[in-house]
């Protein structure tokens, strides 16, 4: 099984028209207000931080050169081609790798498990964009990514945004630049019950180890002048002997 057409062709044509300037995306938050806040919990739990680092959804790898800068070896993991440009022309250093990569798909994560071995893993907003259908399917391949001795942590919209998310798009004004293209697209955020994650992650076998609650920092701004955030929950995950 794989993703829908639809929904792959729906975030290549996001990432095509996407700028190339970090910033410009609506939740390209720069690192120290989204990966530095979540590896501040993530560390913690990292029981052996020397494993490699699995981007998972990296789009145009923001917070993947933010990670490459903290451990030996990073993997930036997206379905869309045109993300993974993105993230490759703004990394021309090479500090971390990327790749071409199916989540739904099952033998994908087998075969990077078996060139990678145990990893840590870091998704960040990418299980409430999925198909409802999908998204077992991708914490099932985070465990095998995962194996024994990885951590995984992730981190969702919880259900306290979607007043906030459908109070911005039903603005007198429309929605803001910056989240305008995402509806435009099709890719408008869907919705995760809180206990939902918890619950994937325990029938992909994994361990519920932390978790809590912490703002998804945007890159846009309201009539205030205040930075928009949309309330989030995050869960480190792994086995446990």
């Amino acid at each position: 099984m794989s993703v829908t057409s639809r929904y792959r062709d729906a975030w290549e044509g996001f990432w095509r028209e996407a700028p190339a300037e970090q910033g410009a995306v609506f939740w390209d938050a720069e690192p120290a207000v989204t990966a530095g806040r979540h590896l501040a919990l993530f560390d913690a739990h990292l029981t052996e931080p020397g494993l490699p680092m699995v981007d998972l959804g990296c789009g145009n790898g923001t917070q993947t050169r933010f990670l490459a800068d903290r451990f030996p070896r990073v993997v930036g993991t997206d379905l869309s081609v045109a993300a993974l440009d993105h993230a490759r022309l703004a990394d021309p250093a090479g500090q971390a790798t990327y790749r071409l990569f199916d989540a739904v798909e099952k033998t994908e994560a087998e075969t990077l498990h078996a060139e990678l071995g145990d990893a840590n893993v870091y998704m960040r907003g990418v299980l409430h964009q999925a198909e409802p259908d999908d998204r077992q399917l991708m914490v099932d391949a985070i465990a095998t990514l995962v194996g024994e001795r990885g951590r995984a942590f992730l981190v969702e919209l919880s259900e306290a945004a979607k007043p906030v998310l459908i109070g911005l798009a039903q603005s007198p004004a429309g929605p803001p630049p910056k989240l305008a293209p995402v509806f435009r697209h099709g890719i408008a955020p869907g919705e995760v019950a809180d206990a939902a994650v918890p619950e994937y992650l325990r029938a992909a076998g994994l361990t519920v180890l932390a978790g809590g609650e912490l703002p998804l920092i945007t890159t846009e701004y309201g009539p205030d002048g205040t930075r928009i955030e949309l309330p989030s929950r995050w869960v480190v995950a792994g086995r446990t002997a």
